[in-house]
């Protein structure tokens, strides 16, 4: 109950929101079809901002679409034991007019996850298609709370998002273990190339009670964004009250002597990461602190913080607040220093 209460407060995981507000459109002789979504908009601005070649852009305020999306949630029962089961999820811009062009714009501008698999209560769920990491879904979602910015640890395009299988267990006595590839294609390549590759993550989960703790590992491929080696991770929460849920992380990857970063990338590093949640009525905080050791790079903090009112079950409103590399603090550190690549997003969504 307490852990339901804290996530659709702050809808920190990405489905969460979705389960709770969706419409059931169809269901009959085992068969069932959902449909849900949320229009989202808001007004951004600060940060430090730069493009692909580094170089520092405006960071003034504009008003942004904030994860607008559309998904249907399908299943069928096949045995008492073995459901199938089918996702998809588009986004779309839900703050300006698009439509049909030229370029094929239809009004939705990415398939967000497209999945199937079957799921049994005995042998647990495999699944294949395009869906959120599982090292997100299983390690790093308490931390994982945040609209926008403000999560540094793996989020849920890490080495997923197309071509993946994944597999995890049933519940067993609090623990679950999971394990999921996503395949890298050469085909079409001109020759000689390296082949395909597939990157691999796995790890386990134990959820009993107030505790919540994952151990997992993510092999970083370059193809996926990584330099080559592997990711860890150990990241966990506990909730103190029904209000109160406080988070303690750590992740690291080795530096690789081959690999050169791109103007934004980065290679080795050390991340340890602390925060907690706190509601009441139907209000929700957030508050996240962390410490990157990046290798041949100044350290550097992060933090981010928001609040999150819930006008209605369907209707909320937000202000988030994150610097993905906050200065220290000390006696000749002014206000200014503090303030001026702080990122800020302000607005309101809409459940359905």
């Amino acid at each position: 109950m307490k852990k339901t209460l804290l996530a659709t407060a702050i809808v920190g995981a990405l489905g969460a929101s979705a389960a709770a507000q969706a419409a059931t459109v169809y269901d009959q002789d085992g068969t069932k079809l959902d449909v849900y979504g949320r229009i989202a908009m808001g007004i951004a601005g600060g940060g430090s901002e730069f493009n692909s070649a580094g170089q520092e852009v405006d960071d003034g305020a504009e008003f942004v679409d904030v994860y607008s999306r559309l998904g249907l949630r399908m299943s069928q029962e096949i045995t008492s034991d073995l459901t199938a089961f089918g996702r998809v999820e588009w986004r779309f811009d839900g703050d300006e007019r698009t439509g049909p062009s030229g370029n094929g714009n239809t009004g939705f501008k990415e398939v967000r996850q497209s999945y199937i698999g079957l799921q049994s209560d005995q042998f647990g769920t495999f699944q294949a298609g395009n869906f959120d990491a599982f090292y997100n879904q299983f390690v790093s979602l308490p931390f994982d709370v945040y609209i926008d910015r403000g999560f540094e640890f793996a989020g849920h395009p890490t080495q997923s998002r197309g071509d993946s299988i994944g597999y995890y267990t049933p519940d067993l006595s609090g623990f679950t273990v999971f394990l999921q590839g996503k395949h890298y294609s050469s085909r079409g390549d001109l020759e000689p190339s390296d082949g395909s590759e597939v990157a691999a993550q796995g790890g386990v989960r134990y959820a009993q009670g107030p505790v919540t703790l994952g151990l997992g590992f993510v092999d970083d491929i370059v193809e996926g964004g990584g330099n080559d080696e592997v990711r860890y991770g150990l990241i966990g929460s506990y909730d103190f009250t029904d209000q109160f849920s406080a988070r303690l992380g750590y992740e690291t990857r080795d530096e690789n002597n081959d690999y050169t970063p791109s103007a934004t990338g980065e290679n080795g590093f050390d991340t340890v990461g602390l925060g907690g949640t706190f509601t009441t009525g139907p209000w929700a905080f957030a508050l996240d602190y962390y410490n990157i050791d990046r290798d041949n790079r100044d350290d550097s903090n992060a933090w981010a913080a928001g609040s999150y009112y819930k006008v209605s079950s369907n209707f909320d409103v937000f202000l988030e607040l994150a610097d993905g590399d906050a200065p220290t603090v000390n006696r000749d550190t002014t206000l200014g220093d503090l303030t001026d690549d702080v990122y800020w997003l302000t607005g309101a969504r809409y459940h359905f």
